[in-house]
């Protein structure tokens, strides 16, 4: 047995009320909110109080919440030009990465050292209403259109779908979008949090904890899974190909997109809901192709492998319905996370300790003398 654990696994680092996954059982909740209910019962900026402010809101609270989040989704204008100029095929990941270190030029409540609680709370709302805006200004700058005006009277998932296409989005599809955000608001101690908490450890700014998270969750192996999920489809092609496709990869030990969890040993709670989600719009859009497709993949992993379909596996079906381009699936999943990412690091400020992990040295074992240089 090794005497240490390679990539930390099963390395508790420290301690959180925020979120509990149980990876065993296949549970997932906020603050002792099981994720169902949460779903069900509540809305994002809901979720978003909760996560904040360790409860749910009451609605008085709620419509005091929503007016703050909504007057703060305007960006400065050094923002909007980067964004205007920015190159057209810059990754959209790497576009909120630059765009929320920017924001953090012109903050002047995102201050290093001993922290402000009441003002990185408010950093945080700010970020968490802001990030939309930066994905989708950028998206209609790539493409040449107009940014629209940002507006006060949407909720926060059918502000961004509003922003993105330039009209108001039927509610079934804000819906949608909200069901979305809720799940991946939050989840336990993941690589972008764990980045998050690390650099905020250091009594850096909110706005640097942000972007590390961003960066993080740009790799392929986290938050890029659901691009890789319909790239994957889009290779299959038909429903008729399923079958092949996968014995292939079974056979020379590819990997398939959105199959299994570091975590959930068993099916991933959240994967139900845009499963179930992802079955509704197909079945609207008179396209039932892709979901098939996503199910046969799911049956035989299951069958030959013992794997679940994760949360990314049917995430990337629900966006591609909505219309909304490949490349903004994980941006949207950034969307989503920044209410965790700024309630994890809010958290841990409150009790913070600097992370000091050791490394195991596996290289010389005596010390060498250096040799002239002449003589290497």
């Amino acid at each position: 047995m090794s005497d240490y654990a390679k990539g930390l696994e099963g390395v508790v680092a420290n301690e959180s009320s925020l979120s509990k996954v149980e990876g065993l059982e296949g549970k997932l909740s906020y603050l002792g909110y099981d994720i169902d209910d949460l779903v069900n019962d509540c809305t994002f900026e809901e979720v978003t109080y909760l996560l904040h402010n360790g409860r749910l809101p009451n609605q008085s609270e709620l419509d005091t919440f929503c007016v703050s989040l909504r007057s703060r989704r305007e960006l400065p204008q050094g923002v909007i030009d980067f964004l205007k100029t920015a190159p057209k095929d810059a990754l959209p990941m790497d576009i909120i990465r630059t765009g929320v270190s920017m924001l953090g030029l012109t903050d002047k409540r995102a201050k290093i050292g001993e922290p402000d609680h009441d003002a990185n709370q408010e950093v945080a709302l700010s970020i968490v209403a802001q990030i939309p805006t930066i994905v989708a200004y950028y998206h209609r700058s790539r493409q040449g259109l107009d940014l629209p005006e940002v507006r006060s009277d949407l909720s926060e998932a059918a502000h961004f779908l509003y922003l993105i296409n330039g009209e108001v989005p039927s509610e079934a599809a804000a819906r949608t979008l909200d069901i979305a955000y809720i799940i991946h608001a939050d989840h336990g101690m993941n690589a972008s949090t764990f980045s998050s908490r690390v650099t905020v450890a250091t009594l850096s700014d909110i706005y640097s904890a942000i972007t590390s998270a961003v960066g993080t969750l740009k790799g392929p192996l986290h938050g890029g899974a659901n691009e890789g999920v319909i790239h994957m489809l889009e290779e299959i092609g038909e429903e008729d190909k399923v079958d092949a496709y996968v014995e292939d990869c079974l056979a020379n030990k590819k990997k398939i997109m959105g199959i299994g969890h570091r975590v959930y040993k068993v099916l991933d709670p959240r994967a139900p809901h845009l499963q179930k989600m992802a079955i509704k719009l197909t079945e609207e859009l008179g396209e039932p192709k892709w979901i098939n497709m996503s199910n046969r993949i799911a049956e035989i992993m299951r069958e030959r492998k013992g794997l679940n379909a994760n949360v990314d596996f049917y995430s990337a079906t629900v966006y591609y319905s909505l219309g909304i381009p490949t490349d903004l699936f994980t941006p949207i999943f950034a969307i989503a996370r920044a209410a965790g990412w700024t309630a994890q690091v809010l958290e841990q400020l409150q009790d913070n300790r600097l992370y000091r992990p050791l490394t195991k040295y596996v290289g010389p074992a005596e010390t060498m003398p250096v040799p002239p240089i002449e003589t290497r």
